[in-house]
């Protein structure tokens, strides 16, 4: 269950971390395209499921949207809140630009100190709900680049982890990277990969034509959205949403920065069908700055 507040989470930390080290090795990621179903009791109408897209927090940007945003959260009270994952940046393990001017200055530490801060925000006021949703996180390649920099380079190993962004003691459930989960029939995954280079699915039309129900995927920038319908008259809706943040990046050209940036509430959620709303940024700032 959730912590009541981001002080008793933080007061708890050794207790829960030496517990999940003393349960062992953690269960081996199942194949790719199997979704996870996650039980969770619906009322009549179905769930309302809070989705928050690709935040990319990283040092030096603003993060108080995610304060607006755990506001609004606590405002409509959803039964669950699903990180899509990117959460964080994690400039420092890029292989992009090594060596350069612009790349001095990155420490891992710094990233993950910007990670906690953003989850700080975010969770502060969620964390004062007094019933509290379920939350999930899956994660994404950007948290993945951890893992890869471990794997790249075996004396790390013992030195950094997923573990580090602590995010059970924030109350998240935590899903590999690539893992899809499904609730209430629609699956979540930070991006459905396919072909034999698992690249991801670029677009929401594709997304139904491939996976043949509803889903939600982050990675890519700005938002798209896709309808249709299954043999047995149900619906399907695609969403591909990747962009929760306030920076700009300069590898990205003045049209490709413009692009939409905010979070989404699935309401009444159930047998894969919902009325999708896009909340932007903007409208945070106008509401609870």
């Amino acid at each position: 269950m959730p912590y009541k507040n981001i002080a008793d989470s933080r007061a708890r930390d050794r207790r829960y971390w030496l517990k999940i080290k003393a349960a062992g090795p953690r269960p081996q990621q199942l194949p790719i395209g199997v979704a996870t179903p996650l039980e969770i009791k619906a009322p009549k109408h179905g769930l309302k499921i809070a989705v928050i897209p690709d935040v990319q927090a990283m040092p030096g940007v603003a993060l108080e949207h995610l304060t607006w945003a755990g506001k609004y959260i606590a405002d409509k009270q959803p039964d669950v809140v699903v990180c899509i994952g990117d959460f964080g940046d994690f400039p420092s393990l890029s292989k992009f630009g090594q060596g350069t001017l612009e790349f001095e200055g990155r420490r891992y530490r710094k990233d993950v100190d910007a990670f906690k801060q953003a989850m700080d925000l975010l969770m502060a006021p969620i964390g004062r709900m007094k019933k509290q949703p379920r939350l999930e996180f899956t994660l994404g390649n950007h948290e993945d680049h951890i893992n890869r920099a471990v794997n790249d380079d075996a004396k790390l190993e013992g030195l950094m982890s997923i573990d580090d962004l602590q995010l059970p003691g924030y109350g998240w459930r935590v899903h590999p990277f690539l893992q899809p989960i499904s609730i209430a029939g629609v699956a979540f995954c930070h991006y459905f990969p396919s072909g034999v280079m698992g690249k991801p699915i670029s677009s929401a039309p594709a997304l139904l034509r491939k996976l043949h129900m509803s889903a939600f995927a982050g990675h890519m920038q700005g938002r798209e959205i896709a309808y249709s319908r299954r043999a047995d008259g149900g619906n399907m809706t695609a969403i591909i949403s990747g962009s929760f943040y306030q920076h700009r990046y300069k590898y990205l050209s003045p049209f490709t920065n413009a692009h939409w940036r905010g979070m989404y509430v699935l309401h009444e959620v159930k047998d894969g069908s919902f009325d999708e709303m896009a909340i932007s940024i903007n409208f945070l700032k106008r509401r609870f700055a």
